[in-house]
């Protein structure tokens, strides 16, 4: 436990995620001073426990007896962080900070809570103190002002303490991708979302919306019913808009039989224009919902792009975590795709899965080589509180799960020899050895979504339960950012199915705003 007290509701979030990349497996808590209290501000939210413990009140102050205790101090016009339990003893930094640059203060603040934490542990971040999910935002915005691939290296090593490699990493992938982008409509563009929210099996480390398709199969009609209504109401409010790729997840699109997955890509097809789209995916998926039938209607429908997930190439892992199909079922799809004619097949691999150690990695690098496929998917895990692996973790905290710098780079040099070069980056909350999340691509096979919902250059109309549309606006901020707001459809299907008209007016609000 780390038990973290402020004397001011400012930067919890940054804080929270710092300590929570140096101490994965500790619960973090942020308390308040009465001073912080006297606020209001955020406390709420912020703090699950105020009302159950308040530190530094007169009664019922934080349990510190098992915690690390870290107390941070803002000034007029400084900071003071003291760690009351660092390794040597307490350790303590104050520096002067401006806050009327919010930014600045912000960094400051993590750079030497960082610094800290660093000379304490002895362990450095990959990501410095870049906490945040798209961490090729920051280059992108620097080569688009025009600066040098050095000022932007110089400019992150500085301003968050990221690793050459990371910051090269992210160099490298933003010029990949300002290229793809160059060939996205943003003013008058949009991407379509489809979600099919049915799995064979719920996997252990999976928080997605899905369902296990046993218990829904009599109602996927009638889910497809609604789905419809909405994929309507979207053709209808944009027909004056360039589609620019659609992109059928889940779930697993495959669960649904021959006839369904034909009905539900007809529909697009036959309600949008797509002389303007780029590429159109379908996530197989699971190797287990694949058959020969269905992949043939994908392709009598003109889809070529689709994913064929094994996550691993060890069966007993696969035992382990849920997915409910072999090794030689993951191969005998791929190569069921190919003869099909299937030109840009993508494969998902998780690093850090449970009682994996580096040589089951290079077994996997050495069977995906065998398939060669278009584009490789490298995820690291990140363990969800949604997910089985976090509800049921006292059944799984003996199992061995690792993800080290060793782990990416040997997959990224395997990458490199099939020829896939590094396209897309993210990262999560939670990840398996700070890393991150990275998609490899044969040339001209680039995923153009991927980058879309990184990136959030472009809307993103989605459609089906517990998906997410994310309207951007094209005109940029003064500071170069975009303005972005979402509405959120209901995650439960039954409800989805009950409520899609509201489903739709949330659609409606949502672009109805200037």
């Amino acid at each position: 436990m780390i038990n973290v007290t402020l004397n001011r509701t400012e930067f919890e979030y940054d804080i929270h995620s710092l300590l929570k990349a140096f101490f994965p497996k500790e619960d973090v808590e942020i308390y308040y001073t009465p001073e912080a209290q006297a606020e209001g501000k955020n406390v709420a939210c912020t703090n699950h426990s105020l009302e159950r413990r308040t530190a530094e009140s007169g009664s019922a102050s934080a349990d510190t007896s098992v915690a690390d205790r870290f107390e941070i101090q803002y000034e007029d016009t400084s900071i003071t962080i003291a760690w009351e339990d660092a390794p040597e003893g307490p350790a303590r930094c104050t520096f002067a900070v401006d806050f009327s640059d919010r930014t600045a203060a912000k960094n400051a603040l993590k750079e030497h809570l960082y610094q800290l934490l660093e000379k304490e542990t002895g362990h450095a971040l990959p990501w410095g103190t870049l906490t945040g999910i798209r961490p090729t935002k920051i280059p992108m915005k620097l080569l688009n002002e025009g600066k040098s691939h050095e000022e932007i290296a110089a400019y992150m090593k500085q301003t968050y303490l990221a690793s050459d490699e990371k910051i090269q990493l992210s160099i490298e992938i933003a010029e990949r991708e300002r290229a793809l982008l160059s060939q996205i409509d943003y003013e008058n563009g949009y991407s379509l979302y489809v979600g099919i929210p049915f799995c064979p099996s719920t996997c252990l480390y999976c928080s997605f919306t899905s369902y296990p398709l046993a218990s829904w199969k009599s109602k996927v009609d009638t889910y497809l019913d609604a789905l419809e209504k909405e994929l309507d109401y979207v053709a209808e409010n944009f027909a004056g808009k360039t589609l620019n790729s659609v992109y059928i997840g889940g779930g697993t699109p495959t669960t649904l039989e021959p006839d369904q997955l034909d009905r539900l890509i007809k529909k697009i097809r036959g309600s949008y224009d797509l002389s303007h789209c780029l590429e159109f995916t379908v996530e197989a998926g699971r190797p287990d919902s694949i058959t020969e039938e269905k992949l043939a209607v994908l392709r009598d429908n003109g889809i070529s792009r689709i994913s064929i997930n094994p996550q691993t190439m060890k069966q007993e892992t696969l035992d382990i975590i849920g997915r409910h199909h072999t090794v030689e079922q993951t191969v005998e799809s791929f190569k069921l795709a190919r003869r099909l004619g299937f030109d840009d097949i993508n494969m998902d691999l998780i690093m850090g899965l449970p009682e994996e150690d580096l040589e089951d990695v290079r077994h996997t690098m050495e069977e995906l080589k065998k398939l060669d496929p278009d584009n490789i998917t490298i995820h690291s895990l990140a363990i969800k509180r949604a997910a089985r692996l976090n509800i049921y973790k006292d059944r799984y905290e003996k199992m061995q799960m690792v993800n080290t710098k060793e782990h990416m780079d040997l997959c990224g040099d395997y990458c490199e020899e099939m020829g896939l070069s590094p396209y897309y980056l993210y990262r999560q909350k939670g990840m398996a050895g700070n890393m991150e999340n990275v998609g490899y691509a044969k040339p001209g096979k680039a995923g153009v979504y991927n980058i879309l919902i990184m990136e959030e250059v472009q809307t993103i109309v989605a459609c089906g339960a517990g998906s997410s549309t994310k309207r951007v606006w094209a005109q940029p901020n003064p500071d170069g950012t975009h303005r972005i707001e979402r509405c959120e459809n209901v995650k439960d299907a039954g409800q989805y199915i009950e409520r899609i008209d509201e489903m739709i007016e949330r659609k409606r609000l949502l672009f109805s705003k200037e």
